[in-house]
């Protein structure tokens, strides 16, 4: 009987799987509604919407207080309204940055702000301490001078940084080509614009933004209806302020074909490709999902996505090739690209409007689709396990007026998404002939960017999104601008005794000290020279050392961390020699430098000579003010394989040590990484220590 129950249970499932046609795909259930507790929500009499997610399962609160206002045109002062958001946080007229952060951090309470919005969270026990601390902030922020001035500089130096950033050059070049100059997101920060930001422009721009009428406040956790009432009327009762700025800007700007812009970045081995263009659609928009759908498979939804699978796992042109759904309430833009090799940048181009001359013309497949959906109902599942989520579903509604049951019915949205649908929105937002395509590289590839501009002509943009002006001619030669600087440096003294007090300087030693926000501790740089050939070099900091050189002229060493100790090859050596000395520029001549004046640029906000260096291992761009001669900064590119490396140094504060003017301050940019420097010493024909520089 036993082994019948045993053959009985093995036959019946063969008989029951038999009966099923495994080629057929079994039909999905149909999607459920989300059971998604709605928010409540009351206006306060001075006119901010407050909106309330209770969660009780946490002793935690939040509060989200988003501003009214429409972006406003900041034209001369462009960069004011993120200069203004960063600085919020600056100090109160009741307490100073210092005390402001170390009384938020006493109760473990997280605040922070910007342009448009002030956050804060905390336990519910400390919730009055931190609604003190964030009303303080909104009524009674007062921007100190001294904090000014540093925001400032610290953006002078993100402004130099930006120059070697190839990433944020697209960026501004794609911003500057979807929206002219009259639309808020068509504005740039630049030098001059900086300049003229002040603190009285600052605190203007905080009144007129900063107002209880038309703004949100979302409330999330550990509190009930009746307490937020009683806590908002307590902390935000008083608060006073003008009527929310308001205007429509429309969308951006649409081609007639396809316009190419370019960006130089000398030496660049890689460009940086952005194919984009604007859309007439806002986030209330029925086809907005759609979109959402349709980016998801052309290159948002990773290595699956086509620009992927054809770009990167096909043709194996880069790493990443992805694509972006900006859609907002004042324009809205797609934009597609990652970073190609030099040599397949026209081919990269031609694939990416392949994929959007493809997703147009026919309809994505069932496989494509249903992934899609799949991820898109995944990712929207799981922000339903954070509090914060339904907060953020209910500010929507009400900012974008979305159907009340918009995200309960989310999946059943999703789910009835057709093939049909995604080729019409596709036909009717989309195109692969009227594009934006900006290439930030060597300018070596713009020959092959002729094929894909309409008009047969290549605009060319600044690393800061502005047509380049056209380069002014050198009224100088090399040697002479060399000249007027090592005249500029020892000044009001004749060639020939300018000779002798350089003859007089055996050797130098400088230490500089570095800071930068992106590093925790100080850093320091020791630069020495003896003559007539040794020359080292050593940066350290926190007991590492980073990087260390040193050579007699004939042989070295040179070591970095990660990588080790090495012996210096003769080339190197030769590279280390024409930079020989207390002012390099003096043996030029001699030391077999390659030098040439290519015209006269700005460099920051001033006119200069500009010198190109070739020392057979990288080239390097001095800029020497036009009117006295200083030198005011370097730009030096270097390539090894299919890297490369930008560096731009900018020198200050000239001060005279035994007869020459050196440099007291200088500044080091590298991409995203800002250090500032002071010079703490300065030896000349003194005793080094040249072992400590063989570490």
């Amino acid at each position: 009987m036993k082994k019948y129950i045993i053959a009985l249970g093995l036959f019946v499932p063969t008989i029951l799987f038999g009966q099923i046609d495994r080629s057929i795909r079994p039909e999905a259930a149909p999607a459920p509604t989300i059971n998604i507790k709605d928010s409540k929500v009351f206006t306060t009499e001075n006119g901010i919407t407050v909106i309330l997610s209770e969660n009780h399962k946490i002793p935690r609160v939040s509060y989200n207080l988003v501003m009214g206002s429409d972006p406003k045109l900041e034209k001369s002062k462009a960069g004011l309204s993120s200069i203004a958001g960063t600085l919020v946080m600056s100090g109160t007229s009741n307490r100073s940055k210092d005390d402001l952060d170390n009384e938020v951090d006493n109760i473990g309470a997280t605040l922070h702000a910007d342009n448009n919005s002030i956050y804060m969270s905390s336990l519910t026990k400390h919730m009055t301490k931190g609604l003190t601390l964030m009303s303080d902030v909104l009524m009674n922020a007062n921007f100190p001078q001294s904090e000014v001035d540093r925001i400032i500089t610290q953006n002078e130096s993100n402004l130099t940084s930006t120059k070697s950033d190839a990433g944020s050059m697209a960026s501004n070049a794609t911003s500057s080509a979807n929206f002219p100059k009259g639309h808020p997101y068509g504005e740039i920060m630049t030098f001059e614009s900086l300049e003229n930001i002040d603190r009285s422009s600052i605190v203007e721009y905080y009144n007129m933004a900063f107002s209880p009428k038309g703004s949100y406040l979302v409330v999330v956790g550990d509190i009930t209806l009746e307490e937020t009432k009683e806590l908002v009327q307590t902390y935000f009762g008083n608060w006073k302020g003008k009527a929310p700025h308001k205007e429509n800007w429309g969308t951006g700007s649409f081609n007639a074909g396809n316009n190419v812009s370019f960006v130089n970045k000398p030496g660049a081995v890689q460009s940086v490709i952005s194919v984009s263009f604007s859309m007439a659609i806002t986030p209330s928009d029925p086809d907005y999902l759609k979109l959402k759908v349709l980016n998801n498979i052309m290159g948002a939804g990773g290595f699956a996505s086509r620009l992927m699978q054809n770009l990167r796992e096909d043709k194996a042109y880069t790493y990443g090739c992805y694509s972006r759904l900006n859609i907002t309430d004042d324009g809205s833009w797609f934009s597609a690209g990652g970073n190609f090799r030099n040599e397949v940048t026209d081919s990269a181009i031609t694939q990416i409007l392949f994929e959007l001359d493809r997703i147009i013309d026919d309809y994505v497949t069932d496989k494509e689709l249903d992934l899609a959906k799949s991820s898109m109902a995944g990712s929207f599942g799981r922000s339903l396990e954070r509090p914060s989520t339904v907060a953020r579903f209910a500010l929507n509604i009400i900012k974008n007026d979305l159907p009340k049951d918009y995200y309960q019915t989310y999946l059943k949205q999703l789910e009835a998404i057709t093939k049909q649908d995604l080729l019409d929105v596709a036909q009717k937002y989309w195109t692969g002939s009227k594009c934006n395509i900006v290439v930030v590289g060597n300018e070596e590839v713009i020959p092959t960017l002729l094929q894909f501009d309409s008009d047969g002509e290549i605009e060319e943009l600044d690393a800061f999104g502005n047509e380049v002006v056209e380069k002014i001619p050198s009224d100088l030669t090399a040697d002479e601008i060399i000249e007027n600087y090592l005249a500029a440096v020892i000044p009001n003294v004749k060639a020939k005794k300018r000779k002798k007090i350089f003859k007089k300087i055996k050797s130098m030693e400088v230490v500089i000290e570095m800071t930068s926000a992106q590093v925790p501790f100080p850093i320091t740089s020791k630069n020495a020279w003896m003559s007539p050939n040794i020359n080292a070099s050593l940066t350290e900091g926190k007991g590492m050392v980073f990087s260390s050189s040193y050579s007699d002229g004939i042989t070295g060493q040179q070591q970095a961390m990660g990588i080790g100790k090495s012996e210096m090859t003769p080339e190197e050596i030769a590279v280390a020699n024409k930079s020989m000395g207390i002012v390099p520029e003096y043996n030029y001549g001699k030391s077999g430098m390659e030098y040439e004046v290519i015209g006269i640029e700005k460099f920051e906000k001033k006119e200069c000579y500009v010198l190109k260096l070739n020392d057979g291992k990288s080239i390097t761009f001095d800029y020497y003010d036009r009117t006295s001669f200083m030198k005011l900064g370097t730009m030096s590119i270097e390539t090894q394989g299919e890297e490369t490396t930008q560096a731009t140094q900018t020198y200050d504060n000239y001060v005279e040590m035994n007869g020459i003017l050196f440099p007291t301050m200088v500044k080091l940019s590298t991409g995203q990484a800002n250090l500032e420097g002071k010079v703490v010493s300065r030896i000349i024909n003194g005793e080094i220590d040249f072992e400590s520089y063989k570490k």
